[in-house]
């Protein structure tokens, strides 16, 4: 299917998260190399750090959060862009009041994730 409306797409929790869920906006059953997500973090929610096998480009879409990628930490807003190679250590966390969402596209692979601490 080449267009979709968002707001139909399910939206589900990231098991590992508290207060983040996760939206399939192009899967692997609809593009060949690449799945587009989009994350949403409320107010007070995170994401616990850990790794992935294949990279993230990340897109902020609305709100404020804080993201450790390897033994930095930043603050980002809407429009900021990110890279987080393979099998780097990251996390996030919501530090505003209206939910924190971004894209994140991956590598139509295999995705291995491992919780950290």
């Amino acid at each position: 299917m080449a267009v979709k409306e968002m707001k139909k797409i399910p939206v589900q929790p990231v098991s590992v998260g508290k207060g983040a869920f996760i939206q399939i906006l192009i899967g692997a059953e609809e593009a060949p190399h690449f799945f587009m997500r989009r994350f949403i973090i409320e107010s007070k929610g995170h994401i616990p750090k850990h790794t992935n096998t294949v990279e993230h480009e990340q897109l902020v879409l609305r709100g404020k959060g804080r993201i450790g990628i390897g033994e930095e930490v930043f603050t980002v807003k809407k429009d900021d862009v990110l890279f987080i190679p393979a099998n780097m250590p990251h996390w996030y966390e919501n530090i505003g009041d209206e939910p924190f969402e971004f894209l994140c596209l991956i590598p139509n692979k295999e995705d291995k994730m491992q919780l950290l601490d």
